[in-house]
């Protein structure tokens, strides 16, 4: 499903957060059929941000997309999801507000002594009333639309942003960056002969 081989060739997934919450989350909630059916669920828990791809949706500018439950612990093997800051982004539709978009720091390690990393997540939830029922069903349907939520993670480059990233604007490396640098530092060091 990633890599973008569900779409046709020329074209990016690049939603703006009114349609990833309007129609995308809205649809998979309500138990509702989603057309194009390209964006995959995924368990969080199993997939440190940088093994996204070939599972998750690639969208543009090496954004990735997946639906997945919504849940307090957002540990994986090599780390964890931290909200940054307090403020959530409410997400409106026609002068409604229909969801909330949270954003999500990467930590490499255990919390809370984690390693702060350039991986951001946001986090579209439903807003209580943002499912409309279609069928006598609703009770099932408003427990199902509080489950899901739709992620769209990237990893920061610290320069100029899309409209997409909500970063600082720091300059702190990726995980990659520091392992190539350490590399180097090897090269400085003289082995005994």
């Amino acid at each position: 499903m990633g890599e973008g081989s569900s779409l046709p060739p020329g074209f990016q997934f690049f939603p703006s957060d009114e349609e990833l919450v309007v129609h995308f989350l809205h649809r998979k909630a309500a138990l509702l059929p989603c057309r194009p059916d390209i964006i995959p669920t995924i368990d969080l828990h199993h997939f440190d941000p940088w093994d996204l791809g070939g599972k998750a949706l690639q969208g543009g500018n090496r954004h990735w997309y997946f639906f997945t439950r919504t849940t307090q612990r957002r540990a994986t093997a090599n780390g964890y999801w931290q909200a940054v800051g307090t403020d959530h982004e409410t997400i409106a539709s026609s002068c409604v507000d229909v969801g909330v978009k949270k954003t999500l720091g990467y930590y490499l390690g255990d919390a809370p002594e984690g390693v702060k990393t350039n991986w951001l997540m946001h986090e579209y939830h439903l807003l209580d009333d943002g499912v409309l029922h279609s069928t006598g069903d609703g009770s099932r349907r408003k427990k199902e639309s509080n489950r899901w939520v739709v992620c769209r993670v990237y990893e920061s480059t610290g320069g100029s942003q899309s409209s997409f990233h909500d970063d600082d604007g720091g300059s702190e490396l990726s995980c990659l960056d520091e392992v190539f640098l350490s590399l180097d530092d090897i090269d400085e060091i003289s082995l005994p002969n």
